[in-house]
């Protein structure tokens, strides 16, 4: 109509969010400026994804959509409040039922923007839960620039390609397990409890894997 104002503005963030930590700090910043909030997670099977990876006209490796597949944290809209707006596909293909859940989603989001003062004990304790997640996505940053590290030193002593290879393969392997035992131990925990930041780098848990990579390295160097 004549005269009629600008629509909604929507901010579409399109990555894999593979932990709820990721996701929920995007929750925190719509939580700090009462905006809308939402997610569609696409629930695909691994070997459809494999398939249509391996069409891509620069496919990653199978093993990294594999470990992908195993990491992946899906919405839980009974025990995180925060989630509620989510709405979860499970279909291989785009539907025109699929178009009008999204935009459902989209409306129900937008007349519920999030309130600042939405706090409450389940939802502190969640936020604890999730912080202590949050450490483990920055552990995952950290083993990852450790292993561009190495990667760059060993190719400055001229570790030959093939081995630089199954150096790559070793170490993200060493990073798996690693991100693994740190999420299933107690090392995690007992330093969130000293802590009082979610920002706080997990520096002292960091250094046990910084060690392992260097052992790893100097077997071929």
């Amino acid at each position: 109509a004549a005269g009629a104002g600008p629509g909604p503005l929507f901010l579409i963030l399109d990555d894999n969010f593979y932990y709820q930590s990721m996701r929920y700090e995007v929750y925190q910043l719509a939580r700090k400026y009462s905006l809308s909030f939402c997610q569609i997670f696409l629930e695909c099977p691994l070997e459809c994804c494999l398939q249509r990876n391996r069409l891509r006209s620069h496919p990653v490796p199978d093993q990294t959509i594999s470990l992908m597949a195993t990491k992946i944290e899906i919405p839980d809209l009974q025990k995180n409040t925060w989630e509620q707006h989510s709405l979860i596909l499970k279909n291989s293909d785009c539907t025109s039922e699929n178009d009008e859940q999204i935009i459902s989603l989209l409306a129900t989001a937008l007349e519920n923007p999030v309130q600042q003062n939405e706090e409450n004990t389940e939802q502190k304790e969640a936020d604890r839960v999730l912080c202590a997640a949050s450490a483990v996505h920055q552990a995952d940053q950290s083993c990852r620039r450790l292993i561009s590290q190495a990667m760059k030193d060993a190719k400055g002593q001229n570790v030959l390609p093939s081995e630089m290879k199954s150096l790559a393969e070793e170490l993200n392997r060493l990073k798996a397990e690693f991100l693994e035992g740190l999420r299933q131990g107690n090392n995690l925990k007992n330093q969130m409890n000293t802590q009082n930041q979610c920002s706080d780098s997990p520096t002292s848990v960091i250094s046990s894997f910084q060690q392992e990579v260097a052992n790893v390295v100097n077997k071929y160097v």
